[in-house]
């Protein structure tokens, strides 16, 4: 949010924050994942500081760049043994489209500083501070919509400039049945997850990402919880500011009370593998902006995936919204991941989707193989197809070809 000055919220605003507030305080007792995980999904700090994909034992085909700075990685390693633990990487997206109009091709880069700090045998400290730009005219994550698609292909490459994106405290019980963190929350780090969710390691058109009719708010002050009902159930549930902006974070939810809520119930084979077998259901309202600006929306997903032999994890992701908010009124996915021993990774999505006000249906496929050079060198390329591009009737498809690479140091 700007530094503007705010209207003074009347009283059912406020009793509405403060029912917030109090259905936060409940549903964190109510919510997921494995006492080592938390809340975190593939998209996260938790996620992104480990060196494999959580399935096997890594196999890389080289050690960079650890082996041409083994003193730095030997501090960063004696940091972790005293509980602070961190990466500094950069995320590269180059995609070049064959569109009509616009143009035609669009780059741009994250610098990520993140990491974790275990204060306590059951608390921690997480924290993200990036940078996104563009490099040219048009970033990733618009050039779909500049070349005539209501598609967001680039998801989370965009130039929003230096961010906060996580600085929240995580509290879990010491049998791991409950977690609870609150602070500055991304709620797409856990919001309608399975294993190829993360725009950094896996698909990167939002319609394979987070579901395209969740309107989620930008990263900004929340609280989410998890809890075990039993072996296999689980429930999950988060409240957030509608209106945060991490370009200036601030405290403004608390005179505005516009509000972001969800609850998720789900299914796993165990919680070890709660994002590689996973059936859940998603529920999700986002209060409309005092200024106009958005309107109230409201919604639900559904989404299952199952990991087959540890290798191939079939998916098929549904969502329904009301409003015009999110990017989509109706959205249906289906697809492979796959998930080599060097812990390569591939994917192949396919989605059909509606919007509100527009006639008709776009349909779009993407298809990406993820190279895993080592620990800290991932290459990935991708293709994405278009067909019906839903801003631009004259055009019958469109084709994006992208690069994407992460260096960890």
């Amino acid at each position: 949010m700007s530094l503007k000055t705010q209207p003074i919220p009347g009283p059912s605003k406020v009793w509405g924050f403060a029912r917030g507030i109090c259905l936060g305080a409940v549903l964190a007792c109510t919510a997921t994942a494995s006492a080592a995980q938390g809340l975190s999904g593939p998209s996260s700090v938790e996620a992104d500081l480990a060196p494999g994909d959580g399935l096997t034992d890594p196999m890389f085909r080289s050690d960079f760049p650890r082996n041409i700075a083994p003193e730095w990685f030997q501090w960063k390693d004696a940091l972790a043994k005293s509980g602070f633990r961190f990466n500094l990487d950069y995320l590269s997206l180059g995609q070049w489209s064959n569109a009509t109009f616009g143009e035609g091709e669009a780059g741009g880069g994250i610098a990520r500083f993140y990491g974790s700090w275990q204060a306590t045998d059951l608390g921690s400290l997480t924290f993200k501070l990036e940078n996104r730009h563009a490099y040219g005219a048009v970033a990733p994550q618009f050039l779909g919509l500049d070349g005539g698609a209501l598609s967001i292909t680039g998801t989370a490459f965009n130039d929003n400039g230096t961010m906060l994106t996580n600085l929240f405290w995580t509290q879990r019980a010491e049998n791991g049945s409950w977690t609870l963190q609150f602070g500055q929350l991304d709620v797409t780090d856990f919001l309608d997850l399975y294993g190829a969710v993360s725009p950094y390691s896996g698909f990167q058109n939002l319609a394979f990402n987070t579901n395209p009719t969740i309107n989620a708010p930008n990263p900004g002050l929340g609280i989410a919880g998890g809890l075990k009902l039993n072996d296999n159930f689980y429930l999950v549930g988060s409240i957030a500011d509608a209106n945060a902006d991490p370009t200036s974070p601030d405290l403004d939810v608390f005179s505005e009370g516009d509000l972001f809520k969800s609850l998720e119930i789900g299914y796993t084979s165990g919680f070890d593998r709660i994002y590689f077998d996973n059936v859940h259901l998603t529920l999700w309202h986002a209060d409309a902006a005092d200024n106009g600006t958005r309107p109230e929306d409201y919604g639900a997903a559904v989404s299952a995936a199952w990991f087959v032999d540890n290798k191939w994890m079939p998916f098929f992701r549904a969502g329904r919204s009301k409003a015009t908010a999110a990017l989509y009124e109706t959205s249906v996915s289906a697809g492979v991941a796959y998930y080599g021993r060097n812990t390569d990774a591939a994917g192949l999505g396919l989605n059909w989707a509606e919007a509100r006000g527009l006639p008709g249906s776009q349909f779009t496929a993407e298809a990406f193989y993820r190279f895993s050079i080592s620990p800290g060198l991932y290459i990935t390329p991708s293709i994405q197809y278009i067909n019906n591009p839903l801003l631009d009737p004259s055009q019958d498809d469109m084709v994006i070809f992208g690069l994407r690479t992460r260096i960890v140091f």
